[in-house]
């Protein structure tokens, strides 16, 4: 969903990170506008923010330009977000006491939208007691702040106070206006392919990036979810702001992870590519070929059934699976569905959907089947998300 986000800009070295976050916002389709304090110039020059955003850059609270002379105030009332990043220790003093002296500044005070900062700092400076009341008086007023990372700074010590990089902020920013509709829920997701040793260098795995699993990650924790990711093989990246993120590469590592979180989760989707069989006589060593010889036989047994074991549970949680078929997608999918007792599946075919970019998902429930239009994964884990929370709202 496009919106208008509006970026600020504080003096600070992590301004050179905000020139790839207009680089990303605006290749998810974004308006963005920019403004920057007076003494985030001397960093970064106001014509580089003009160049990748395509709009004038304001930095003066001052500047006249086209309309009534109050651009400083219409910035904040056209956006639908406003993020400052960096956000100094000042801008962030400033704000917490309601200071309008400096472009940002203003236009915090200003904003008819919602806020949220990127803290930038020395390490020293974010640990100091003032400004962590600075902080939590910004959260008390409903403003969003993305913690800084840890690492090394510029200043030449390391330790918390990094600005978090512009793809986190990307990835997080869709928060700030997706409506809550799973609010207070565990939402419990599996990701990515499972890998099968049958030596110590190689194994049994698929195709399966991981985009899909990764994308209703994020869905569900922009719908105000605290989110669980179980994950194998991804080639997607994992996203920013989860409650946990596991790696677990195997089927027998993924059901163990799965089955100790699945009780205390209100909701399961299981996304992941899991092998149905493992390989019973895998080789301590490297197989070597026996030149001319028999190759050797690879004897499988079949894995646990992850998803119908977190369904069978004596109150299992909102159980959802992916069916991915190459063939007779919905009768096998609605088959599926029954035989592992689950209310919700997602049925596509994996000639679209594995290992791309985009999908084409049916939802196939006990009230009926809904076709999603065909696009990006990003756009089908929204609505499968609003469909689980539709779902739970009904029970």
């Amino acid at each position: 969903m496009s919106k208008h986000i509006l970026l600020g800009i504080s003096g600070g070295i992590a301004a050179y990170k905000s020139c790839e976050l207009v680089r990303l916002l605006k290749k998810q389709g974004h308006e963005v506008s920019v403004a920057m304090s007076r003494a985030a110039t001397e960093f970064v020059s106001p014509l580089t923010f003009q160049a990748l955003s395509g709009n004038p850059v304001l930095s003066d609270t001052h500047e006249g330009g086209a309309g009534n002379g109050m651009a400083h105030i219409n910035l904040g009332r056209a956006a639908d977000v406003f993020l400052i990043a960096p956000a100094s220790a000042d801008i962030i003093a400033k704000i917490a006491c309601g200071i309008a002296d400096n472009l940002p500044a203003v236009l915090a005070a200003a904003r008819n939208c919602p806020l949220a900062v990127a803290p930038a700092m020395n390490v020293q400076m974010w640990r100091n007691p003032a400004n962590q009341r600075n902080i939590a008086q910004l959260v008390a007023d409903g403003i969003t702040v993305f913690p800084p990372e840890s690492g090394d700074l510029a200043c030449g010590e390391s330790g918390e106070g990094r600005m978090a990089e512009a793809a986190a902020l990307a990835d997080l920013l869709p928060d700030l206006w997706t409506e809550k509709s799973l609010r207070g829920r565990k939402v419990l997701i599996t990701a990515g392919a499972t890998f099968e040793p049958i030596d110590p260098v190689r194994g049994i795995t698929n195709l399966s990036s991981g985009t899909m699993g990764a994308a209703l990650a994020r869905a569900c924790r922009a719908a105000g979810a605290q989110v669980s990711l179980v994950y194998g093989q991804m080639q997607a990246a994992l996203p920013a702001g989860l409650y946990e993120t596991v790696y677990a590469p195997s089927a027998a590592a993924m059901y163990r992870e799965v089955m100790a979180r699945a009780a205390a989760s209100d909701v399961f989707i299981a996304v992941a590519a899991v092998a149905d069989y493992k390989v019973k006589n895998a080789a301590a060593h490297k197989l070597k070929k026996d030149g001319g010889g028999a190759p050797p036989v690879i004897e499988l047994e079949e894995n646990p059934d992850i998803l119908a074991a977190a369904a069978a549970l004596p109150n299992p949680p909102f159980c959802v699976g992916f069916a991915a078929e190459s063939r007779n997608v919905l009768e096998y999918a609605r088959a599926k569905r029954l035989k592992k007792n689950i209310p919700l599946i997602a049925a596509n075919d994996v000639s679209v959907a594995m290992g791309g970019r985009d999908t084409q998902i049916t939802l196939i429930g006990e009230g009926g089947e809904t076709v999603l239009p065909a696009g990006g994964k990003d756009r089908a884990a929204a609505a499968v998300a609003a469909k689980i929370a539709e779902l739970l709202d009904g029970r």
